[in-house]
């Protein structure tokens, strides 16, 4: 960390550095002496609340004592090189106003530790089957925030490594882009330094992306069911397609504003609720189009379903997420003019 400190006082003399001490106690005042000697602020947990707190702390106080700055996060274990830090803060100060985070992402190349390895894969693969994304690299903590989404960074839930990533779920759902720069893959000592705790931080981690699909796949269960019991009853294929709809569409709203896109009740449930019904009417009609026109050319109804509704769940995840669900700021995608600045 202090290597990190030192060279990037003398890359970037005039950039404010802050440090957060989460909690490591009386055995490492020296070497927070020395980060304060390199001219680092310094804050400190009185005891250890997790990566994800940390990062909130460091947030808040460049939002509170230098408002319209940029941020630039990095880990203190080495790896992150000073010059894919500064590449970071390039990318992020060319255009301080859009809305996005810019991602350090890792090419994960060369000789990785396994445990990273196979952590990074299969986190790569949930985060694309929940938000339909291809990131390489999900699990970077190298990233650059602009001003105006420091606050909606300290509002992001999770305290501790589950928090980095329900940062990016969650600006997959608000729409705020994902801006990537290729960095170096370093690794030292095997991640030797890491306080990553295999079972308990990768349930922390795993978690919000399982309950995040859940939610589509128990909708989709309750649909597919519906229509294969009314269809069986009535023989009606619009009749069963309608009833079915109005079954899991019931269910699918409350999940997804109350677990999914909105937990924290930023939208009115009534003009949510309009939006939602519009949406699920023009599904409806796509649904039944579809399902006629696949079961007419001989594909029985079962595999018809499965690949209408493939078909469809990208349209309905994106629309419930930018306009169904989002806020009536993120509807408008207003930012606060920021400083052309960045810390």
């Amino acid at each position: 960390m202090l290597r990190t400190l030192a060279q990037l006082r003398a890359a970037r003399p005039t950039w404010p550095l802050v440090v957060v001490d989460d909690g490591t106690g009386s055995a490492f005042t020296d070497v927070f002496d020395a980060a304060t000697a390199l001219g680092a602020e310094v804050l400190t947990h009185a005891r250890n609340r997790g990566k994800g707190v940390a990062l909130k702390t460091g947030f808040e106080h460049v939002a509170r004592t230098r408002p319209g700055m940029a941020v630039v996060c990095a880990d203190a274990d080495g790896q992150h090189a000073p010059r894919d830090i500064i590449a970071v803060a390039d990318r992020l100060g060319a255009d301080p106003l859009e809305r996005r985070l810019v991602l350090g992402t890792r090419g994960l190349d060369g000789p990785i530790p396994l445990r990273s390895r196979l952590g990074n894969d299969l986190t790569r693969w949930l985060f694309t089957a929940a938000t339909h994304l291809r990131l390489s690299d999900t699990q970077t903590g190298l990233r650059g925030i602009p001003p105006g989404l420091l606050s909606w960074a300290t509002r992001v839930p999770g305290d501790r490594y589950d928090y980095e990533l329900q940062m990016l779920l969650r600006a997959a759902r608000a729409g705020i882009g994902l801006d990537t720069v290729p960095i170096d893959t370093i690794y030292l000592d095997h991640n030797s330094s890491s306080h990553f705790r295999p079972v308990v931080d990768s349930l922390r981690v795993y978690v919000p992306l399982v309950l995040f699909l859940a939610s589509s796949l128990a909708t989709f269960a309750v649909d597919t069911v519906a229509l294969l019991l009314l269809e069986a009853l009535t023989g009606d294929l619009l009749l069963s397609v309608v009833g079915a709809r109005l079954t899991s569409a019931g269910i699918n709203f409350a999940v997804n504003r109350r677990v999914v896109f909105d937990p924290r009740r930023r939208c009115r449930t009534g003009p949510a609720l309009g939006r939602y019904a519009a949406l699920a009417a023009v599904l409806l009609v796509l649904n039944y189009l579809t399902l006629r026109a696949l079961t007419q050319v001989g594909l029985d109804l079962l595999p018809a379903k499965l690949l209408t509704e493939l078909g469809l769940v990208s349209l309905s995840f994106a629309i419930q997420r930018r306009i169904v669900f989002a806020a009536p700021s993120q509807r408008a995608h207003k930012v606060m003019p920021p400083r052309q600045q960045v810390g």
